[in-house]
């Protein structure tokens, strides 16, 4: 397998200048589990700078820490070929800067922002039952040196009678956290009582040990939600809203919850996938519309206008692109029709549910509606995220075989996704071009 990977990694290389409009590898001392953009710094004529926030998994010889960097983004069409071509995998990418370094208290399984106070205060998942919120912006930057104390969170939040690692989503609509655990709850927080506290610049710094007078906020969850009988694993807010979100689990099951209903299930698919459910997103754009990846190496389209009247007839489409375990799915901002999904096998695919619907026999290839796949890592990979400020622009994090991580950044060529006669009418132009 192993050696498979190598191979494809090799074909893949040579053609990077031919499949990406701008490509770049960091290479990580440590493995990363999780990764999340951060907010514009500064906007240039070929270039932007932002933020991107990732994790380092040490396995108790360093602190684990949660790490924010400044990106160096190359706008479309500026990349040189050379830049993408002459790459090194074992090297720091020279568009990857370190700003700070937060110590976090356990592993950093999960980063996830919250849109409706700043793309500077996050919160994370870690191998316990609490959730902890962060305001990178005023946390002060520490060293990892061995033996050092963690950081003091801003919030923690409490309510978990059992760890909670993977299952955290952030509302857009208002300041509510929602968490999963291996307790089968799902949990909600309020924090709009806390937040007054992370708007404020100038939190007091910690000495070098680590140690001081900064508390943490304690909160805890104003709701409790019980429907599955195993290990939640990912949970999501419905876009337009602060009272609806959806659940998934080792369960297999699907779960909708209303808390204007109370705290049992509104709605319910069960054997939804044919392993554990993984990971789920819902659709911005189009909020009848979710994805679920699976442990059996599928991502299954729901449609919810069709659960009332048939539990079964929900699904319409299942994408099968993957080899290995799928661990994350997510739909594309740039492209209400478009999403990724990242798996065990160290691939990411890029698909689209308009074409796979225009197909004649919806269950003739469920590779149908595949537009690109980036198999530039060798490891796990654990975590993705569209930058959704950059169109077409995603960054992914790996845990590689030799211990260490890789983090890429990478926007694939407007020639992969555009429509085809846009495509050729532009390649014709070119040829024009040069033979004159």
């Amino acid at each position: 397998m192993e050696d498979a990977i190598e191979e494809r990694y090799t074909r893949w290389k040579s053609s990077v200048p031919l499949l990406y409009d701008w490509f770049t590898n960091h290479n990580l001392t440590w493995p990363s589990l999780s990764c999340r953009w951060g907010p514009s710094v500064e906007q240039g004529s070929s270039r932007n700078l932002q933020q991107l926030y990732f994790s380092e998994q040490t396995y108790g010889q360093y602190p684990n820490t949660l790490v924010v960097v400044n990106c160096e983004i190359i706008k479309p069409r500026y990349a040189a070929h050379e830049s993408l071509s002459q790459f090194n995998e074992e090297a720091r990418s020279p568009y990857i800067k370190r700003l700070k370094t937060v110590i976090h208290p356990g592993e950093v399984n999960r980063i996830r922002d919250l849109p409706q106070l700043s793309s500077k205060v996050v919160a994370t998942h870690t191998d316990k039952p609490e959730v902890y919120v962060w305001n990178l912006e005023s946390q002060p930057n520490r060293s990892p040196a061995p033996g050092a104390s963690p950081s003091k969170p801003d919030m923690v939040l409490t309510g978990h009678t059992a760890n909670a690692e993977y299952a955290l989503a952030l509302c857009s609509c208002g300041p509510f956290v929602l968490s999963g655990g291996q307790d089968r709850k799902v949990l909600l927080w309020d924090i709009n009582d806390a937040v007054s506290g992370l708007n404020t610049p100038g939190r007091p710094t910690m000495n070098s040990g680590g140690t001081g007078t900064i508390s943490s906020t304690h909160v805890s969850a104003t709701g409790i939600f019980k429907g599955h009988s195993k290990t939640v694993e990912d949970v999501q807010f419905r876009p337009s809203s602060a009272n609806e979100f959806c659940s998934v689990g080792d369960d297999r099951c699907i779960i909708f919850w209303d808390k204007r209903q109370g705290n049992s299930p509104a709605q319910k698919i069960t054997d939804a996938h044919d392993d554990d459910i993984h990971c789920l997103d819902w659709n911005a754009h189009q909020e009848h519309y979710i994805l679920t990846g699976s442990a059996d190496t599928s991502v299954k389209l729901f449609d919810l206008r069709k659960l009332d009247s048939n539990e079964s007839g929900c699904q319409v489409k299942k994408f099968k692109t993957h080899e290995s375990a799928v661990l994350g799915v997510q739909w594309c901002p740039a492209k209400a029709s478009a999403f990724a999904s990242a798996a065990a096998d160290s691939t990411v695919s890029i698909s689209d549910i308009e074409i796979s619907f225009k197909s004649s026999d919806s269950n003739a290839n469920h590779s149908e509606g595949l537009i690109f796949k980036h198999i530039g890592h060798r490891g796990q990979i654990v975590d993705f995220h569209w930058d959704p400020l950059e169109p077409w622009l995603l960054a992914t994090v790996s845990t590689d075989a030799k211990g260490g991580g890789t983090l890429q950044l990478w926007r694939l060529s407007d020639l992969i996704y555009r429509p085809e006669d846009e495509v050729l009418a532009e390649l014709e132009s070119l040829t024009n071009k040069s033979t004159i």
